[in-house]
Parts: structure tokens; C-alpha cells; sequence
């Protein structure tokens, strides 16, 4: 059986405003996205987040049960609206955002069935929330649970660097696995590569770390090896949720195939099974994840 993943951090809704001037609205935020992809590619998933009483709410509510991700009881919280995210989509499909949002998640415990721990994105940048989301991590690393890390750095909501990497150190320090983006290493530390990244964070528990560019492709390291791998070709309609994708295929990879052995050949298999997920997200419309009846049979490919 696969361990249920518990992901925490927050839900909103994207407002995506297409290069037209038309409008939609969609559930998103990195953590959801990431629970979503998960639950989708057959990784028993808990979202630990809190929503608002509202019609945005409800939105949020809705799209998370129909993956079949469980929401424990507090999610919904009343008298809170459900904050927002506004996706501007320019003509490449790429995403510039705007946010309306609050994080102030009421303590709690990890649930007994906790098997791993995933956080990132503003539930582990945006204080009083952050606090929290440090207890989990905490619990988790003592009851050695998987942790991974995903900090979707938004300049925007975060606009100290030096802070903001403080706190991504934090962070990191207790994760099995971090994912950066080529865009979160230019924010974070400026002139670092990718490799100095990675010499940097394989310390203590981390194993494994991965810096996404895009449709150039994404670096793995690990302390056995590094590889470059390049992305999947596809026709994009809109970009928004793909980084989260790439993420929840990588996690459901490893919770197969463990953390042992990272060796090229094992890093370039897991990249590649991760780009295949992200290049399905990336030709719908929407952050929409794939099942994993929408991959290639066998999927993942892991000898």
C-alpha cells in the first residue's frame, strides 16, 4: 500500500485572465495542486488548508473531493472569505500573478495515517500560517515521515530575498526532497547555478534536489549524481499549475520507488516520468493535472 501523503499549505481560487481579456475561475494554489496530482496518480492524499465559508469556498471544496482528496474537519473555516490569485496569461501561456490572500492556519496535529509530509509555496512563506506548517515538519521529521519541499517563491507576498531564503533554509534543512524552479534560484540567491544549489542543500536528510527551467528542461541532483534532463514536447495552452504537476508525479514516483540508489539513470527516469505528467498539464486549460490513466501505460518507466 502507499503511504497517504498529507500536504499542507493553502487553497484559493485563479482568477486567469487570458491575453484576450476574457476571464474563468478555477481552484488552484500550489499545495492544492500538488494534493490534486497526487490523489490523481493513485497516492492516498490528505490537504491540510483552510478555506473560507463562501461560493469561492465551495469552488475549492468541490474540485478537491472530486479527486478524492480527504479534507479534515476545520477546513472550512466560517466568516473567512476564500482568497484569490489572479493569472495573467501572456501570449506564450506563461503566468504573472496578483494576490489576495491571508494564512492563518489553527494549530493541529499530522494524523496517525500520515505516511509522508509535502508543504511549500506561501503556507510556508506568509506568517502567523508558516508557524504551523514549521510544527508539522517538526512532527513529521520526528516520526521520520518523507518530508518534501516546494517554496514557489512569490516575490510579490515575500519581497525581502534574504529573508525569504532564510526561511526556504529553514525549511529545506528538514525535507527529503526540494524542488526549486530556475525563476525561485534567481529570486532566492541570485548567481547561484543549479549545481552550487544542490552542493548547498544535500545536507543532512535531503536526498534529492531538483531545479525546473521550463520547456528547457530540469536538473536532479543527488549525492551519488546529476543529470540534465530535457522537457517533453508539447502544445501549450497555459502553463499555470504545471511546476505542481511536475512536483506530484515526482513524489508519486518516489513513494514507488524510494529515495535508495540515486543514481543517474534512476534520476533521469524519475525526472522524465515527472515531465511526462507536466507536459499533459500544460496542454489544458487550467491547472489540471493527469490521472494516471491519461500517461502512457507503465508509467512510470523505473528499472
Amino acid at each position: 500500500m502507499r503511504p497517504r501523503f498529507v500536504v499542507v499549505g493553502e487553497s484559493l481560487v485563479d482568477v486567469v485572465v487570458t491575453p484576450a481579456g476574457e476571464t474563468r475561475r478555477a481552484p488552484g494554489g500550489s499545495p492544492l495542486n500538488v494534493a490534486v496530482g497526487l490523489s490523481r496518480l493513485d497516492v492516498p492524499t490528505t490537504l491540510v488548508t483552510e478555506i473560507g465559508d463562501d461560493a469561492l469556498g465551495r469552488l475549492v471544496v468541490d474540485h478537491v473531493l472530486a479527486s478524492d482528496v480527504a479534507l479534515p474537519p476545520g477546513s472550512i473555516v466560517p466568516g473567512r472569505h476564500t482568497s484569490t490569485a489572479t493569472a495573467y496569461l501572456d501570449a506564450s501561456g506563461a503566468a504573472t500573478y496578483d494576490f489576495d490572500l491571508a494564512w492563518e492556519l489553527e494549530p493541529r496535529a499530522l494524523p496517525e495515517e500520515a505516511g509522508a509530509l509535502h508543504v511549500g509555496s506561501l503556507g510556508t512563506a506568509l506568517r502567523p500560517g508558516r508557524d504551523q506548517v514549521l510544527a508539522l515538519v517538526e512532527e513529521a521529521t520526528r516520526r521520520e515521515l518523507l518530508v518534501s519541499y516546494d517554496p514557489n517563491a512569490r516575490p510579490s507576498l515575500t519581497p525581502d530575498p534574504g529573508q525569504a531564503w532564510r526561511d526556504v533554509r529553514e525549511v529545506a534543512a528538514a525535507a527529503s526532497i526540494v524542488k526549486l524552479s530556475d525563476e525561485d534560484l534567481g529570486f532566492l540567491t541570485p548567481g547561484t547555478t543549479p549545481e552550487e544549489l544542490a552542493r548547498l542543500l544535500l545536507q543532512g536528510p535531503t536526498r534529492l534536489v531538483v531545479v525546473t527551467s521550463g520547456g528547457s528542461g530540469a536538473w536532479a541532483f543527488s549525492a551519488e549524481a546529476q543529470v540534465h534532463v530535457a522537457s517533453r514536447t508539447s502544445e501549450v495552452v497555459d502553463t499555470v499549475g504545471a511546476g505542481d504537476s511536475f512536483m506530484a508525479a515526482l513524489l508519486a514516483v518516489v513513494v514507488e520507488h524510494g529515495l535508495d540508489d540515486l543514481t543517474a539513470p534512476r534520476l533521469q527516469q524519475y525526472v522524465e516520468a515527472a515531465h511526462e505528467a507536466a507536459a499533459v498539464t500544460v496542454s489544458r486549460l487550467g491547472a489540471d493535472p493527469p490521472r494516471r490513466s491519461d500517461l502512457p501505460s507503465g508509467w512510470p518507466v523505473v528499472g
